[in-house]
């Protein structure tokens, strides 16, 4: 084999990195935050994919345990009496088979009552969810492994 593509393919194989392409609905199931304080749901709706909470720890505040508490930072009054649980958290992500990612979607965070533009893809079997401003530099992301 000639040594000048051995050397990329070596360097590939090494380095543990996804290099092939995911389907659209790879994302869909079950998820556990990499910090084991939230598990979410991603669905499909239509043509858009979509995350609800499942569970978090409550142990933050354990007057207001998980199944009782509400979105009580909603800038949206009338919003603020829906359970966190079983709340939809990001909707709108669309697969971009050319980056292979979802982009263009939104993401609620319900500790600050905002909505972020995101964006999420899968890397070595674990799904990266980012959540930005505007800019993409501008942001932060989880990790979450699938449940099985």
């Amino acid at each position: 084999m000639n040594k000048f593509l051995f050397l990329p393919l070596l360097i590939i194989s090494l380095s543990g990195t996804d290099i092939m392409k995911h389907s659209a609905d790879d994302i869909i199931g079950r998820w556990m935050s990499t910090e084991k304080n939230l598990e979410v749901e991603v669905f499909k709706a239509n043509n858009e994919y979509k995350a609800r909470v499942v569970w978090f720890d409550d142990s933050d505040d354990k007057a207001e345990p998980t199944n009782v508490r509400c979105d009580k930072k909603n800038p949206h009054e009338e919003l603020r009496s829906r359970k966190i649980v079983g709340m939809e958290v990001m909707h709108g992500l669309i697969y971009n088979e050319d980056k292979d990612e979802w982009h263009h979607g939104w993401i609620y965070d319900s500790s600050s009552g905002k909505t972020w533009n995101s964006k999420a893809w899968l890397k070595d079997g674990r799904l990266k969810v980012r959540g930005f401003w505007h800019f993409e530099f501008l942001g932060q992301t989880m990790s979450f492994d699938k449940v099985p």
